[in-house]
């Protein structure tokens, strides 16, 4: 027998359309119910309300957004290792477990997967941005209360930084190149130095980016506009043993081959536009390896620990912070890249 549940979350209806509306929930004894304190606003978010749609999923019905977010364990499941109270992350990831991707390990690649706060099917999967959620008790992660809830909202992204450095491999000894100081370049950064990196640089086109890079430790910051230092980062075949390139930018993707050392690995993390130019000789002749890394695996639980035990502080990526009922200036705020990296949307009074 189901229970019922009303609150109110951020809808978005269509481009430029986003409303604080009431939801009803209703769930049984087998659901954990979590009260949502925190969440981060990601580009996907942002695509949903400047344009109704994110890549090719494109909003058919008002649907919740958000998918990086955290709360309190509001109704737990009997004989549920769960309790009451307990603070959790959520992992938005709802891979099916049956396909052969799943069953091979690779549930990122899931066809079937039902991702929180996504259009790409219909009807859509609802997000975390609400005051209420209905989840599993796989996708809870419990952490210590201690930590802020607003630091632990960047579970999700930090997964996906871990990913990129896993795709990698070992990074310990190597020089490392991050293109695009976003949050995720942010987060790749610190990942790469907790990770073993010997010296990790820095290339955005902001000032502001490349300062946030320094606080989550970058060794030194360029920008593309510095012709001189990028010729130096190309001399001899390149500089580079990893690239990761976080930006999607056409003109950055080219460059990766130019910065990496033969033999070298490049990691695409930056959703870029298609089709794009590449430099297929000199990537054939260098013998780079290049790879894309998308979402995460089980790196979630990895991403939990790192930010509990502060491995990883994504501090100096919060840039401002705002109450769920002004999802839209939240929304305005984050889509504003020369004044913003990660907009925060709290759900406690």
């Amino acid at each position: 027998m189901s229970k019922k549940l009303t609150c109110r979350a951020c809808f978005a209806h269509k481009k430029k359309d986003i409303r604080i509306e009431n939801r009803e929930l209703a769930y049984t004894n087998d659901d954990v119910v979590v009260k949502v304190e925190a969440g981060g606003i990601c580009g996907s978010d942002i695509h949903y309300y400047q344009e109704g749609q994110a890549g090719l999923s494109v909003l058919k019905h008002p649907m919740v957004i958000g998918h990086e977010f955290v709360g309190e364990v509001y109704k737990a499941p009997t004989n549920s290792k769960l309790k009451v109270g307990k603070k959790v992350a959520i992992n938005p990831s709802q891979p099916c477990n049956k396909c052969d991707y799943c069953l091979k390990g690779k549930q990122n690649e899931c066809p079937n997967m039902r991702f929180m706060g996504s259009a790409q099917f219909n009807p859509h999967v609802h997000g975390g941005f609400s005051e209420y959620v209905i989840v599993s008790e796989q996708q809870c992660f419990t952490y210590d209360e201690k930590i802020p809830s607003q630091i632990m909202a960047f579970s999700e992204p930090t997964s996906v930084a871990i990913h990129a450095i896993n795709v990698a491999g070992s990074l310990v000894g190597k020089k490392v190149l991050v293109i695009g100081a976003g949050p995720i370049g942010g987060l790749i950064v610190a990942a790469a130095k907790a990770a073993g990196a010997i010296e990790v640089i820095a290339s955005d086109i902001s000032d502001r980016c490349q300062n946030v890079a320094l606080q989550m430790g970058a060794d030194l910051t360029i920008n593309p506009s510095d012709k001189e230092t990028y010729a130096r980062f190309m001399e001899n075949k390149g500089y580079f043993d990893v690239t990761f390139e976080a930006s999607g930018a056409n003109s950055a993707i080219e460059s990766t081959v130019y910065f990496t050392r033969p033999n070298g690995i490049i990691v695409q993390v930056g959703m870029g536009a298609s089709p794009i130019q590449y430099p297929v000789a000199q990537m054939l002749a260098k013998e780079i390896i290049w790879k894309g890394s998308f979402r995460f695996i089980d790196e979630f639980a990895v991403a939990v620990k790192w930010l509990e035990k502060g491995i990883i502080n994504p501090e100096p990526l919060i840039s401002s912070e705002f109450n769920y009922q002004e999802i839209e200036e939240a929304l305005l705020t984050a889509s504003d890249k020369s004044r913003s990296s990660k907009v925060i949307v709290t759900f406690v009074e």
